[in-house]
C-alpha cells in the first residue's frame, strides 16, 4: 500500500515517533562516517511552484546522502504551469520516479496528485500544512530538551501553515501547546477544532505572547508575511509587532527555554538579531535536522532497505 505524507494527521503517534527516532539515528551514523545506501536505484522528483533554498538542497543531500536520485522540477517547468490535470501528470510521474515531494500553494494540489499516484507524494510546504518542517523541529526540541510529551510548546505569530501543522502533531503526539496570534490571524478553525477532540494536553490560542511564553520550555516563530502575502507586509509589520520575540519577552520566559526559527528569518521583525544569535536560539541546528528527517521520511516512504 502507498503511504503519501499530506499532513501530520496520516499517521500514528507511534509513526511519528518512528520519524523522530529513526531521524536522530540516521544523523548519530552520519556523523559517525557511515554511509546509507538504502535508497540507491530509487528517484525521487522534487516538484517545487514556490522557490526555497533549505528545503530543497535538504531533500536533495537527504536523497544522495541514501544513494538515491533527484530530478528538480520547477513550477514552469511542470503542466502545472498549463492547465494539465493533475491526475493525468500524478500518473505519468509515478511511472518515472519512485516518489514525488511537492512544494505548492493549496493543499488540493498534493491531495490531488496523492489521490491518484502509484508513489508516496510528500508534502514539502502548502499554504495549509508543513509537516516535513514540524518533524525537523520536533527532531530538535526532543535533542535539547528530550521527551517532548514533558514539555510545553510556545508559537508567537501568524497562525499560519506552521501553526496548523504544530497544532497537528501536539494533537497526535500529546504535549501542550500555547499559540499566541494576532486576532484575526487564528489558526485554521476547522482544523484545531479537529484536533482537540483527539488531544490529551491542552493546546490554546491566546492573544499575549507573554502568556503564551510564561511556562515555555520552547519558544517558536515564523515570518510574519509568508510567500504570496508579501502585499500584505506593512500591514502585518503593524498587527504583529507586539509578538517580536526579543529580550523583554524572552525574559518572560523560564530561563532554559530554548528558541526555534525555521528561517529565512527577518531580523528585527519576527525576532531580534540579539536573540537569534543567542545560545537559546537552536535555529541552525534546526536547519540541519531537516536534511536528517528528510533521510528518515524518504527511507520509510520509499521502502528503503
Amino acid at each position: 500500500m502507498v503511504h503519501h505524507l499530506q499532513s501530520l494527521q496520516d499517521f500514528s503517534k507511534k509513526e511519528l515517533l518512528g520519524f523522530i527516532n529513526r531521524a536522530i539515528e540516521l544523523k548519530k551514523e552520519r556523523l559517525s562516517g557511515v554511509s546509507h545506501q538504502q535508497l540507491a536505484g530509487k528517484t525521487v522528483g522534487l516538484i517545487f511552484e514556490k522557490p526555497s533554498t533549505r528545503t530543497r538542497v535538504s531533500f536533495e543531500s537527504a536523497m544522495y546522502g541514501l544513494g538515491g536520485q533527484v530530478i528538480f522540477l520547477s513550477g514552469r517547468d511542470t503542466q502545472l504551469a498549463r492547465s494539465e490535470p493533475l491526475k493525468d501528470m500524478a500518473r505519468v510521474m509515478a511511472r518515472y520516479v519512485d516518489g514525488m515531494v511537492v512544494r505548492t500553494f493549496g493543499q488540493q494540489v498534493v491531495t490531488e496528485l496523492a489521490r491518484y499516484s502509484s508513489v508516496p507524494v510528500i508534502n514539502a510546504l502548502t499554504d495549509l500544512h508543513h509537516p516535513c518542517q514540524i518533524l525537523s523541529d520536533i527532531m530538535t526540541v526532543v535533542e535539547k530538551k528530550g521527551n517532548i510529551e514533558e514539555l510545553t510548546i510556545a508559537w508567537v505569530g501568524d497562525g499560519n501553515n506552521m501553526a496548523n501543522s504544530w497544532i497537528q502533531a501536539a494533537g497526535r503526539i500529546g504535549f501542550e501547546l500555547i499559540l499566541a496570534c494576532p486576532e484575526g490571524y487564528d489558526p485554521n478553525p476547522e482544523i484545531l477544532a479537529s484536533v482537540l477532540e483527539e488531544a490529551v494536553k491542552p493546546i490554546t490560542v491566546v492573544r499575549n505572547p507573554e502568556e503564551a511564553v510564561a511556562a515555555a520550555d520552547v519558544v517558536n516563530t515564523d515570518v510574519w508575511a509568508s510567500m504570496g502575502q508579501e502585499s500584505e507586509q506593512e500591514e502585518r509589520l503593524a498587527i504583529f509587532q507586539p509578538l517580536q520575540i526579543n529580550a523583554a519577552l524572552m525574559a518572560k520566559a523560564p530561563a532554559d527555554a530554548i528558541v526555534l526559527h525555521c528561517l529565512p528569518a527577518h531580523r528585527e521583525e519576527e525576532i531580534t538579531e540579539e536573540v537569534l544569535e543567542s545560545e537559546r536560539c537552536v535555529a541552525f541546528d534546526q536547519a540541519e535536522n531537516k536534511m536528517h528527517m528528510h533521510k528518515a521520511i524518504l527511507e520509510r516512504l520509499l521502502g528503503g532497505k
